[in-house]
């Protein structure tokens, strides 16, 4: 199985102005995104409002944006919900289109135990030939995936990875500890990705680096080469800009800048809704301090 790449962008979903997925823009912000740093994409995740997304338009998101990339980029599909058996569904139709792998989050408002979540996750795994990383993030799902289940699920062949999105350093370093060296810990917070590489973490799944994969790239070949100072420098240059993107609800902070930048990717589809006045001009004045990397798409 392929080693996938350490800096991962969790690629927004592009509309037009009617709120249908522009499927030529998300073929042409994927390759973008890989110009500028990113070693492959994450596509219809929560960044890309996998929610609002039909069945129908995320296999054609997947198949579409993999026949794009090719070889270049690491395509990772949103597959799982909280419903094993229709993750189950999602996961074969893409790998019957591709992908590279899948991206499977704790299941959401059901809450199962840590027994349920190992069976969830291992049932998934065993019905795909797929790289599976699984992803924790308890600020939206209200369930922590422990670092003892971690740890389980990793001893399972194509459980390759985890985006750890818990800001728990602490569960981090101790699912770094129990695992193999071959078992990929993700920060799945941009502010995250210096300290958990710090740590022996492997890379970022990140929402900033749509607009400084290249920043988020030299910092983790410094910290890699051990310029720990230089990385760190950039590291604490970037946060602001982590803030910012974060003010509100992911994706909403992220397409506003876009779209304000003028790289197009359209609103965000209900119950998401454009950010206040106030946001919107801290957004702006945030990103009057930064260099931005994405090229024109």
């Amino acid at each position: 199985m392929q080693r996938l790449g350490r800096l991962l962008t969790a690629m927004v979903t592009p509309f037009d102005e009617q709120g249908e997925v522009d499927f030529d823009r998300a073929r042409k912000l994927a390759r973008a995104l890989v110009k500028c740093g990113s070693d492959g994409v994450v596509v219809c995740g929560t960044t890309g409002e996998s929610p609002t997304l039909s069945w129908d338009e995320k296999l054609r998101l997947f198949g579409e944006i993999k026949e794009e990339l090719g070889d270049d980029g690491d395509v990772i599909a949103g597959t799982g919900n909280y419903n094993t058996a229709e993750s189950i569904e999602l996961t074969q139709e893409a790998e019957a289109v591709g992908v590279d792998g899948c991206l499977l989050v704790v299941p959401y408002y059901n809450r199962p135990t840590q027994e349920g979540l190992y069976l969830h996750f291992k049932t998934i795994a065993e019905s795909t030939r797929l790289a599976c990383i699984m992803y924790n993030v308890p600020s939206r799902t209200s369930c922590n995936l422990a670092a003892d289940t971690v740890i389980r699920c990793s001893r399972i062949d194509n459980i390759i990875g985890v985006k750890e999105a818990s800001a728990n350093l602490r569960q981090i370093a101790a699912i770094i500890d129990g695992v193999g060296s071959d078992f990929l810990v993700y920060s799945g917070n941009d502010g995250d990705t210096f300290p958990l590489m710090a740590l022996g973490g492997y890379g970022v799944v990140g929402v900033i680096t749509h607009l400084v994969g290249v920043q988020t790239k030299e910092m983790m070949e410094k910290l890699l080469d051990g310029k720990v100072s230089e990385a760190a420098a950039i590291h604490r240059r970037l946060l602001p800009l982590v803030d910012a993107m974060f003010l509100v609800a992911n994706p909403i902070p992220l397409k506003f800048a876009m779209n304000y930048l003028g790289h197009r990717v359209g609103p965000t589809r209900l119950p998401l809704c454009p950010p206040d006045e106030k946001t919107a001009n801290t957004i702006i004045g945030t990103l009057s301090e930064h260099s931005v990397d994405l090229v024109p798409f």
